[in-house]
């Protein structure tokens, strides 16, 4: 093994002695002084069902990478749960954590000299936080996806649960009947089994070439994960060999076959955040208009949740993502020739991918769409004078005008919900829940599965300068931009204001004049204070708008 172009720097000669004095003391032999060194970054962690089980496949990926001829070094990272934090305080450090993990694994492998790195994640924002680390170092890398946990035997999950609140705040049904909901609906370990943003991103990575072929739709507990781990050693030090690095893989098309595939699958507004955050890690240009570009011409053709019927898991009985990749290479809407970490490019690993089973009804022909454009439509307006991402895959209609119904916090808008103070024809508005202002810019979930559980998903709609989880659906817009903190419009919505979305004019307005908007915004002073010390004052202080990916430098 020759590349060792990080490790000498900490090994090699007389001078080191007292750094390799260290290493031996951590187990290395003589031997492994010569070997390239490989940093495995797991997010285990039994903080969250989407994470428990990583450090066990970290353990069969550093057996993998070892009997490769390459020394595995393992360490660990944070994690966070949406899932357990969502609709409280806790929730504003979820997107925090992106950006700790990035620069976790940044500063591990730069100040340590591995020469390659593997990163195993396997919830919303450890995805992207890793790829995003992984970019900065620039050193042959590759991506495992913990896995998808399987739905319940009663077919629900978590944003079951979630939506079934909001039968109860309605009446429809008793505490105990959502309590048995509850006590059955995550049977761990795996990330939320419905296109959610964990499946989507995993998804995304696949299709950026980051990880290895068939990684994104595996079930967490499964012979085929525990071999994806085992394929590993091979794959890394094939990288390493060749010097195949992110900038070699993360390019702009693809990028762009990311955001295809993303569209087809029906994914996660995180996404649009997700991957212009990514791109920006590894110098790509990548804006919200590629989204609208891109989403011209690509179908939404899975049948899964939350707007489907289906869970991650039965997309991978049929296949998972690489058939529906082979049906998108050859209408040629991706791109072929992208290199990815098997070492071949996207054409070559879907050359002998069988097609799905003919009697298969999750993946539907593209000539036979859902919807025959994205779902993820950006939107701009006196509202949004820098874009927003609504999330409409027709279910819900394609333009809606109603009245707004303020409020200053997600908790605010969720007692009003839950008070069933919410009605047909009202567009619910939460606001300072921005990246800077909220800080963290949290997810919608609570408010919009209660929404949803009070039947009012296609006869209210609901805005924000925050995000949404992948497992909201209905009427919705998110990140919002500017943010109400900033002086951003959607900071001078009054209640009462009409407001309209177009789904087919891609726009977002308030119906006042120009002279009004203006005189508001004038006036404007933020009613919100910001943390004085700890990650959200640093965090607030440096992030930046949603619509450059929330991104912190």
């Amino acid at each position: 093994m020759t590349n060792r172009k990080y490790s000498k720097i900490l090994h090699d000669g007389p001078q080191q002695a007292a750094s390799r004095s260290m290493l031996r003391g951590a187990g290395f032999t003589d031997e492994d002084f010569e070997k390239s060194i490989v940093g495995i970054a797991s997010l285990g962690a039994s903080v969250t069902p989407c994470n428990m089980h990583l450090n066990s496949l970290a353990e069969i990926v550093e057996d993998s990478v070892n009997n490769s001829g390459c020394k595995a070094v393992t360490f660990n990272t944070i994690t966070v749960s949406d899932g357990i934090s969502m609709g409280t305080e806790g929730m504003k450090y979820s997107l925090v954590s992106r950006e700790v993990i990035a620069d976790s694994i940044e500063t591990v492998v730069g100040c340590l000299g591995y020469d390659g790195v593997v990163g195993i994640g396997g919830c919303d924002k450890n995805m992207p936080g890793v790829i995003i680390g992984l970019a900065r170092l620039n050193r042959p890398s590759l991506f495992i996806y913990g896995g998808s946990i399987r739905p319940s035997e009663q077919n629900t999950d978590y944003v079951t649960v979630c939506e079934k609140t909001g039968e109860f705040s309605k009446g429809s049904i008793s505490e105990e009947e959502l309590i048995s909901v509850e006590k059955v609906s995550v049977v761990g370990p795996g990330s939320c089994g419905g296109m959610y943003t964990a499946n989507t991103m995993a998804s995304a990575i696949e299709a950026l070439g980051m990880s290895l072929p068939g990684s994104s739709s595996q079930d967490a507990v499964s012979d085929d994960k525990k071999n994806d781990c085992i394929n590993t050693g091979s794959a890394i030090r094939n990288l390493l060999e060749k010097d195949i690095k992110p900038s070699d893989i993360m390019t702009k098309e693809a990028f762009e076959n990311a955001i295809t595939v993303v569209i087809a699958l029906g994914g996660s507004t995180n996404a649009v955040l997700h991957l212009i955050a990514m791109a920006h890690a590894i110098n790509v240009d990548l804006d919200l208009d590629d989204f609208t570009r891109i989403g011209k011409r690509v179908p939404v053709v899975a049948d899964i949740k939350p707007f489907g019927e289906n869970y991650m898991s039965s997309l991978n009985e049929v296949g998972g993502i690489q058939p529906l990749m082979k049906m998108l290479l050859d209408a040629d809407l991706l791109h072929g020739d992208c290199l990815t970490v098997s070492g071949k490019t996207i054409s070559e690993n879907l050359s002998e991918v069988d097609p799905y089973p003919k009697n298969q009804t999750i993946i539907r022909e593209i000539s036979n769409p859902i919807k025959s454009s994205s779902h993820l439509r950006i939107l701009y307006g006196n509202l949004a004078p820098e874009g927003a991402v609504a999330k409409i895959t027709g279910n819900e209609g394609l333009k809606f005008t109603g009245t707004a119904k303020v409020f200053d916090s997600e908790e605010d808008g969720n007692e009003a919900i839950q008070n069933n103070l919410i009605n047909e024809g009202d567009v619910v508005v939460i606001r300072y829940e921005g990246p800077k202002g909220g800080p963290g810019m949290r997810e919608m979930l609570k408010p919009t599965s209660a929404i949803m559980g009070q039947g009012l998903g296609d006869k209210v709609a609901f805005i924000t300068d925050g995000r949404f989880s992948g497992g909201t659906h209905g009427f919705v817009v998110g990140h919002i931009s500017p943010e109400a903190y900033v002086g951003g419009p959607i900071g001078v919505i009054e209640n009462g204001d009409k407001i309209t979305i177009d789904a087919e004019t891609n726009s977002i307005s308030i119906d006042i004049s120009d002279e009004e908007l203006q005189k508001r915004l004038n006036n404007f002073k933020p009613n919100k204070e910001l943390p004085k010390k700890g990650v959200l004052s640093k965090y607030s202080k440096s992030v930046q708008s949603a619509s450059l990916g929330a991104i912190t430098d």
